[in-house]
C-alpha cells in the first residue's frame, strides 16, 4: 500500500473506532439514568416555571429531577404522574384515585422523594 493510501485508510479507521466508542459511551449513559430525557426536561421546565427562569432555578431544578430519579424507578414515577393527572377530573371519575390505597402510595412515594429533593437542592 502506498503511503497516501494507507494515511487514509488508517484515518478511516480511526473515525470508524472513534464513532463506534461514542455510540457506546451514549447507551451507558441511557443506561444509567432510566427516565426519558422528555420527562426529564417537562419535569425541570414545568420545576423552572414555578421558580422562576433564572440559571440558579435550572441548577435547582435539574438537581430535584436526579435526586428524585435515584430514590424513584421510573415506573412508580410514571405511575404516580398519572395518579395525580387522574385526581384532576371531577365527579365519579377520579373518586377510584383519591381513595384506593396502592394509587395513594404510589403518590406518597413520590412526595418523599420530591421532599428529599427539596431539602437537598433548594
Amino acid at each position: 500500500m502506498r503511503p497516501f493510501k494507507r494515511r487514509v485508510f488508517y484515518g478511516i479507521l480511526g473515525v470508524i473506532f472513534m464513532l463506534s466508542f461514542m455510540s457506546v459511551r451514549s447507551v451507558r449513559a441511557a443506561e444509567n439514568n432510566p427516565y426519558p430525557t422528555v420527562v426529564i426536561a417537562d419535569y425541570i421546565f414545568g420545576c423552572m416555571a414555578s421558580n422562576g427562569q433564572t440559571r440558579q432555578a435550572l441548577e435547582r431544578c435539574s438537581c430535584s429531577i436526579d435526586i428524585i430519579s435515584s430514590i424513584v424507578s421510573y415506573a412508580n414515577y410514571e405511575r404516580a404522574e398519572t395518579v395525580l393527572s387522574l385526581r384532576r377530573l371531577t365527579g365519579e371519575k377520579s373518586a377510584l384515585y383519591k381513595t384506593a390505597a396502592q394509587y395513594k402510595n404510589a403518590v406518597d412515594i413520590l412526595r418523599r422523594a420530591q421532599a428529599e429533593a427539596e431539602v437537598r437542592c433548594f
